[in-house]
């Protein structure tokens, strides 16, 4: 228990920025209008490409040795990956819906 506490107080301006950081994040995507999620989701499926481009950065910089790591790596590359283009496939479907036929 003492490790925690000594730990929290180490770390604490982190745990406030990371504390504020979720209350304004809620309240930010609490206030948004139904009108702008979707250019919400497609700025949020944009931002997860550059977390794509810095797990592959990482990946190169990792000696070849560490199979855990590369292990990681490869998993954040794919489920990166695999969010951008689910994101955008659901953003184009919800596109599609307010284009006139």
């Amino acid at each position: 228990m003492e490790e925690i506490l000594n730990l929290v107080s180490i770390h604490r301006e982190m745990i406030y920025f990371v504390a504020l950081s979720i209350f304004v994040g809620v309240e930010v995507i609490g206030s948004v209008p139904t009108v702008l999620h979707t250019p919400l989701m497609s700025g949020a499926n944009a931002i997860h490409g550059v977390v794509i481009v810095g797990a592959i950065y990482v990946m190169l910089n990792v000696d070849t040795e560490n199979t855990l790591a590369l292990i990681l790596g490869f998993l954040a590359v794919l489920l990166g990956t695999l969010n951008v283009v689910g994101g955008f496939v659901v953003t184009d479907r919800m596109l599609e819906m307010f284009k006139k036929k």
